[in-house]
């Protein structure tokens, strides 16, 4: 035979495997004035506590380590069942929707500086030159007037 423990919120309630007679409960070497076979715990703080019933000569002892809270929801098997799958759905939905508009953009040429034109091979343009050191050209002798060469 077993005790029986029921929690809810900060409630437990713990069962008595005893039957018959007058139950006398001891919780953590106290007596308690309770002789139901019930015993309800109101506001447990979640410490261990030694929880004993007996009836004449047969006692029952347990050892009580049940952690509570006031703000916890029982959630059913359900209810995690349902959460799990509709998590599973949306991802699955979200994966297929990226993947049928990234498809369609597989043949649009991008504009980035490392692409190259499909097709021919065409010839490269000649390089830019560098404007530090670009000739001096017709026309221009006065931007450059200052910079003649002196003699040593």
């Amino acid at each position: 035979k077993e005790f029986l423990v029921e929690i809810s919120g900060t409630k437990v309630t713990i069962t008595c495997p005893l039957t018959e007679g007058s139950i006398v409960w001891q919780l953590s070497g106290t007596k308690s004035d309770n002789t139901e076979r019930k015993y309800v715990i109101e506001n447990h703080d979640s410490s261990p506590v030694n929880v004993s019933c007996s009836s004449g000569s047969e006692k029952y002892e347990m050892y009580l380590n049940a952690r509570v809270c006031a703000n916890c929801e029982e959630l059913d098997t359900l209810a995690v069942t349902g959460i799990i799958t509709a998590d599973l759905l949306i991802t699955f939905g979200v994966l297929i929707l990226v993947y049928y508009f990234s498809k369609d953009r597989k043949g649009i040429a991008s504009t980035s500086a490392g692409s190259r034109p499909r097709g021919q091979k065409m010839q490269r343009p000649p390089p830019v030159p560098n404007p530090d050191y670009e000739p001096i050209r017709k026309g221009q002798r006065e931007v450059y007037a200052g910079l003649e060469s002196r003699g040593f």
